[in-house]
């Protein structure tokens, strides 16, 4: 007998919208990457240079869709069902915690499963431009990105039986994926080459990651490591770690299938102003921002849709905020002391282009978990009709959720300012790069803010919007690295340049002289592009607040 959750599961998808859309969009981008280097002229490359070039970005690209489209579906199995009430059932059905969860997991597979259908006949035009092996290259592709789609969907699942919202599971989905996807194999980069047990850990942190498999498999594995050192393939030790973990997962989240889930206990809390004398004085003088401390009245000059923002949102509260400009302006610093005491051998400028991309990440992690639910979160939970009641105007509610994220998003951009500081100080000429920089890493922060809130207002519901929010800045930002990553092959230089104009990174890193990116000049151009769609993003969210603001 089927299991009926897979059913469910598997046609529950299918009927949304979005992945419709996902279908569709991916299936498109993946002819694209072929036809852009389809012979025309009725010559054969005999040598598979062309077909190896195509491999590389087909490879990439499916890597992206596995990370950061297939986890968003099972990051909110659970929780869309303990909102909707249908968990309780399910826990109450003759079904087995671990029929359940397998029910989720294979309809979840099966979902990704059609996605990888969709790149088959990009697949096989890759292969019949010739120089592709079949089992080596395209079938052990296909072996890890099912091995990877297994792990993050084991993942997500976990994940969405500790969170609380669907918002927040999309949320900590994507950031659990960046960071055990691509963030991990940072730290071997910095460690390689010495001996001892952290550049081991770092080493098997690497081998974690499906990106270190994929760049070893399409000849990239030596980017990034000494001239002397010859690195084997990963691949064994990938297979093991994701087995190994997806059991773990699997095995989590069937223990914590049960009523305990809905039982969950609060803290009553205790205000700071509350305490003691002597445990106020401690508090006020070893917490900058005490979230305990009983707030203030609101002041007569202060926007009261920014003040309810701050003070109501679960995410992006200042305490943790300060908390993470911290870690990344001590991780700024200790790049640039790597830099310069030798430790590793890549130069200031190399390091300027790490800090960029790390600002970068930054940004486009956070901003959209703030920025995406400003108006369909509203809508969701019903608080834009008694906003609609106050005597304020439709763009002043809009002003002030719009000041409450970019507050937040200029702290993050003083996360690395502390090592440009540094950087300037080891090379003073360099002031007047890290000065175009930062206008490159502000017009980054509006970028992301505007889109985020424009294509979040087109929604209802906060994780929809949330997940879309995601992918299209994942598009927006990603996609033109993918094309620099075909720089001459398959994309000429003008290409590539235009794609990197799209966002302010390219410009960035240019701007710095990261490898690869100093033959482009991409300023002030890209700046005038990046303002034009902040601009337009920013006029499609004011007439999208106006429409549903009006009288029904």
């Amino acid at each position: 007998m089927i299991n009926p959750v897979i059913y469910r599961e598997f046609i529950g998808i299918l009927r949304t919208r979005k992945a419709l859309a996902m279908l569709i969009v991916m299936s498109i981008a993946f002819s694209l990457i072929v036809l852009l280097r389809w012979p025309t002229d009725g010559h054969v490359d005999l040598s598979g240079m062309r077909s190896q070039q195509v491999f590389r970005i087909f490879s990439y690209t499916l890597l992206a869709g596995v990370l950061f489209v297939i986890p968003a579906f099972p990051a909110v199995s659970f929780i869309q069902e303990k909102n909707n009430g249908t968990l309780a059932l399910l826990l109450n059905s003759p079904l087995t915690s671990s029929s359940i969860m397998a029910g989720k997991l294979i309809g979840s597979f099966l979902f990704a499963l059609l996605l990888l259908l969709t790149s088959l006949p990009a697949a096989a035009a890759c292969y019949a431009m010739g120089g592709i092996d079949l089992h080596s290259q395209l079938g052990l592709l296909y072996l890890v990105l099912l091995i990877c789609i297994v792990q993050y969907t084991t993942l997500a699942l976990l994940i969405s039986t500790f969170v609380q919202s669907s918002d927040a599971a999309v949320r900590v989905t994507y950031a659990a994926v960046f960071a055990f996807g691509i963030l991990a194999t940072g730290p071997y980069y910095l460690l390689q080459g010495q001996a001892g047990s952290l550049p081991l850990l770092a080493w098997w942190l690497r081998a974690g990651s499906p990106l270190t498999v994929i760049m070893d498999l399409v000849g990239h594995g030596d980017v990034g490591s000494l001239a002397l050192l010859t690195e084997d393939s990963t691949l064994a030790e990938y297979l093991l770690l994701s087995a190994v973990s997806s059991i773990a997962f699997v095995t989590l989240t069937a223990s914590r299938l049960s009523h305990r889930l809905f039982d969950r206990a609060l803290s009553k809390g205790t205000v700071t102003d509350d305490r003691q004398v002597l445990a106020r004085g401690f508090r006020r003088l070893f917490f900058l921002v005490d979230p305990q401390r009983r707030k203030a009245g609101i002041p007569f000059y202060a926007n009261p849709v920014m003040v309810k923002e701050f003070r109501t949102r679960k995410f992006g509260r200042i305490h943790w905020l300060l908390r993470l400009v911290a870690g990344c302006a001590v991780l700024s610093l200790l790049l640039t002391f790597a830099a310069t005491t030798g430790v590793v051998d890549w130069g200031v400028k190399t390091i300027g282009g790490f800090m960029v991309l790390l600002q970068i990440v930054l940004v486009v992690l956070i901003t959209p978990s703030l920025a995406s639910g400003l108006i369909s979160a509203e809508r969701e939970s019903g608080g834009w009709e008694l906003l609609r009641m106050t005597p304020m105007s439709p763009f002043k509610m809009l002003r002030g959720k719009l000041l409450s994220v970019i507050w937040t998003v200029g702290l993050i951009l003083l996360a690395t300012v502390p090592g440009y500081v540094v950087m300037i100080y080891i090379q003073p000429a360099m002031w007047l790069q890290v000065y175009m920089v930062m206008i490159c890493l502000v017009l980054a922060a509006v970028y992301t803010v505007c889109v985020s809130a424009a294509v979040g207002s087109l929604f209802k519901r906060t994780a929809t919007a949330t997940t879309t929010c995601y992918i299209v800045l994942i598009v927006l930002f990603l996609g033109p690295l993918l094309i620099w990553m075909g720089r001459d092959a398959p994309f000429s230089h003008d290409a590539v340049e235009a794609a990197l104009s799209i966002n302010p990174t390219g410009a960035a890193l240019s701007i710095i002289e990261a490898p690869g990116f100093e033959i482009y000049e991409l300023a002030p151009g890209a700046w005038w592009i990046s303002g034009i769609i902040s601009l337009t993003a920013l006029v499609c969210l004011g007439c999208q607040v106006w429409r549903i603001s009006r009288p029904i």
